[in-house]
């Protein structure tokens, strides 16, 4: 047997972790700025996290959610609060793409509706319904192809406006990322946020905020649509939540209702997962790695913009694009084999992603900033 090739990949294995820092199979140290995809978000190997893991999995690795399992009960009176929705329900799942497929199932359920509206340049994963929404044709089959997503230019509020006085009656949902990321770190606008919640409150409609990759506190606020000043129907969480752990989650407004069987899954809310998320929620709260990712994007960001040869640089938080004036594949290998940092590729060519954890300090991001500079200049 061998793997399904499926993956282009650096010629580097990476064996060891801890903090932003990782290492390869010859010992040679590396600089962390892209935790995984926006995965790592309180560092490898945390030792509450190792902790929390190894003490859980001591005791009990798995059963089934046809009885009580007391550490989803944790992390729900944790998440609460930290996310500043303490009214909400939480529906455990395993991933970004699983969270966003129940997200846009419940949508349907409340309204009775089939349409859904989704941004130009977004990416809500690889299954079924979320690649339906999601505007790549290289990865949609033939199969997940339906005329019930429409697809609008994310900031157009007059497109999607008129989007909604043509067929509202009809649409279950907007799903949308606060901060597009596989699409280039593009961000929506307050002002585009505060009109699909208009919208949605006028034609009954369920915001979905997409926050695999954008919530978490990764912008320094715990949901990217935060900033905005809106509240969602639906949050969709994944990545950073578990820091590594396969975990996903939705995060349910208080006037949809449960019922039995309508949502379901085997290994969601499993009890290692949800020890790992708890860890992550915990170290959160306690380190205020929140206002932390706020700090150091802002100092960042505004470093970043002192850089030769450098067109654009987009996000909040730590959850930065930077859009060269050339294609960035290249530059981004060169910083990883020269300078031994890890970042992020984005489907805009030019534009690479930075998304370290969220406890990254002021000497990683003068590390950072040394080397592209010196690679820049």
């Amino acid at each position: 047997m061998k793997l399904f090739d499926v993956y282009p990949l650096y010629d580097v294995e990476i064996v060891k972790g801890q903090g932003s820092t990782v290492w390869d199979q010859e010992g040679q140290d590396y600089l962390d700025f892209y935790g995984g995809h926006a995965v790592i978000s309180i560092g490898h190997t945390h030792p509450r996290y190792v902790e929390r893991l190894t003490d859980q999995l001591g005791r009990l690795g798995f059963y089934s959610n046809s009885v009580k399992i007391g550490v989803q009960q944790e992390l729900v009176r944790k998440l609460g609060p930290l996310s500043g929705h303490d009214d909400y329900q939480l529906f455990l799942c395993n991933s970004g793409a699983e969270a966003n497929e129940n997200a846009l199932k419940l949508a349907s359920f409340h309204t009775g509706r089939k349409k859904v509206v989704a941004m130009r340049g977004a990416f809500h994963g690889r299954t079924s319904l979320a690649v339906a929404a999601t505007d790549n044709p290289n990865i949609t089959a033939p199969v997940n192809r339906t005329e019930n997503v429409v697809f609008v230019t994310l900031n157009d509020e007059q497109e999607l406006e008129a989007l909604f006085a043509r067929e509202g009656g009809e649409i279950a949902a907007v799903i949308l990322e606060g901060i597009q990321g596989v699409g280039g770190i593009r961000v929506a606008s307050d002002a585009y946020l505060q009109k699909v919640r208009a919208l949605c409150d006028e034609y009954g409609t369920v915001y979905v905020a997409d926050s695999v990759q954008c919530g978490c506190g990764r912008t320094g606020k715990y949901y990217s649509h935060d900033w905005a000043g809106v509240s969602a129907d639906i949050y969709t969480m994944a990545k950073g939540i578990g820091n590594g752990f396969p975990i996903g989650a939705i995060s349910i407004a208080p006037h949809i209702a449960p019922k039995y069987g309508m949502l379901g899954t085997t290994f969601g809310g499993n009890h290692l997962a949800c020890a790992a998320a708890l860890a992550v929620a915990e170290v959160m709260t306690e380190d205020r790695l929140v206002e932390n990712a706020r700090k150091m994007g802002d100092y960042l960001m505004t470093e970043l913009r002192k850089l030769p040869n450098v067109k654009e640089v987009r996000g909040k938080g730590l959850m930065i694009g930077i859009e060269l004036n050339e294609e960035s594949a290249p530059f981004r290998k060169r910083l990883l084999f020269e300078e031994h940092i890890f970042v992020g590729s984005s489907s805009d060519k030019n534009t690479f992603r930075l998304l370290p954890a969220l406890n990254i300090t002021r000497e990683h991001c003068d590390r950072l900033l040394a080397s592209l500079r010196k690679l820049l200049t």
